[in-house]
């Protein structure tokens, strides 16, 4: 090879990545400008008539409609069609496809394909539509994926890898796992602001400088309560069953803390609030220093789902996993998986990847 065309080579133009966004509400806009921000190009669908062109207009994406080659296409709808769309972009699309809805089980069932991971980003905003999209919604904040054991390993790679480019942790739950604890975090919160502001109301008519005097803990426990009310009715018809179940719970927690305030059993009341407090003041954040990190790899076995059984392992040990990707691929469905964790974690994240079979090696990173 000549010089010249050593330098055709060196100088040879990079691809550009390309994603499709179905749903150009508040969190596929978010996600599509936070794509083009970070290099990306962009095609959003939205069946609201105008919504295309205004997101065009407002530099949220590049075009309207559906890319055919592109490498991840993300389906942020009402979760009542999220089934639909995402069997439509897996027609209509060769690359890989996730959801973003905040109930898994039901998509999980209907959309069994390889190049599918459902997911469900932890965040939002009071502000609704593409006036509220914000290209760093989603820097720190927790984003669930669903794997299943068919999931393919190079599929659950690359969704991870473009989660954690918007900024994201990304923590990987069983489908009914996930419902069953964002009933708890999430769908039950928004129902309890909702009953809180009802009760306020309801007082308010009798005590007219009520809601003039909330403040403080009321608005920060309320604030949800701001949210779009119709998105709930889907939500709470697809995760009935956990939202009952967790409704259940906080009934009798409120049951037992009335009868605690009711009994004036002072030792109870304190040894309640400080143990809430504890629990509030440990809620777990992000590794941010790269020197308190180490490098797991992880052979990956030859069976379906084995890059998913670390992901969850993980989520269930509390292992925070900073990075993930599928680095070496060998015949077949063979694969490395390289994870980064906090070095504290790694004996216990190393005893039970070890327990399943697994057999990782650990590095440190400095």
């Amino acid at each position: 090879m000549g010089p010249d065309a050593a330098t055709s080579v060196r100088s040879a133009p990079v691809t550009q990545r390309t994603a499709n966004v179905i749903g150009l509400g508040l969190i596929g806009g978010s996600i599509a400008i936070g794509l083009r921000q970070r290099g990306w190009r962009v095609h959003g669908d939205d069946t609201r008539p105008g919504t295309e062109t205004r997101a065009v207009e407002l530099g949220v994406i590049d075009a309207g409609g559906l890319a055919p080659d592109a490498d991840i296409t993300f389906v942020a709808v009402p979760v009542l069609a999220v089934a639909d769309q995402v069997g439509r972009a897996l027609r209509e699309t060769k690359g890989v496809v996730t959801d973003v809805g905040s109930v898994k089980s039901m998509v999980s069932e209907q959309c069994d394909d390889p190049r599918f991971v459902g997911s469900h980003p932890m965040a939002g905003s009071e502000l609704d539509g593409l006036d509220g999209a914000d290209p760093e919604m989603f820097n720190g904040a927790v984003w669930v994926v669903t794997p299943v054991p068919t999931t393919d390993d190079v599929t659950l790679a690359k969704i991870t890898g473009v989660l954690r480019e918007l900024g994201a942790e990304v923590v990987a739950l069983s489908p009914d796992r996930h419902d069953q604890v964002v009933a708890v975090v999430s769908h039950v919160p928004h129902l309890t602001a909702a009953t809180l502001m009802r009760l306020a109301v309801d007082r308010a008519e009798e005590h007219a400088p009520l809601l003039r005097l909330a403040a403080g803990g009321f608005r920060d426990m309320t604030r949800i309560a701001s949210g779009r009310p119709d998105i709930w009715l889907d939500i709470c018809a697809e995760n009935r069953t956990a939202i009952i179940a967790a409704l259940d719970e906080l009934i009798t927690g409120l049951a037992s803390m009335r009868e605690t305030v009711a009994a004036d059993d002072r030792d109870a009341l304190l040894a309640a609030l400080t143990g809430a407090r504890e629990a509030r003041t440990n809620l777990p954040g992000r590794v941010v220093h790269p020197e308190e990190l180490v490098e797991v790899r992880i052979r990956i076995p030859d069976r379906a789902g084995a890059a998913a059984e670390v992901f969850t392992l993980a989520a269930d040990l509390g292992v925070n996993i900073a990075n993930f990707e599928v680095v070496h691929l060998a015949e077949g469905n063979r694969g490395v998986a390289v994870v980064l964790i906090d070095a504290a974690s790694s004996d216990v994240f190393k005893g039970g990847l070890i327990a399943r079979g697994f057999k990782p090696s650990i590095t440190a990173l400095t």
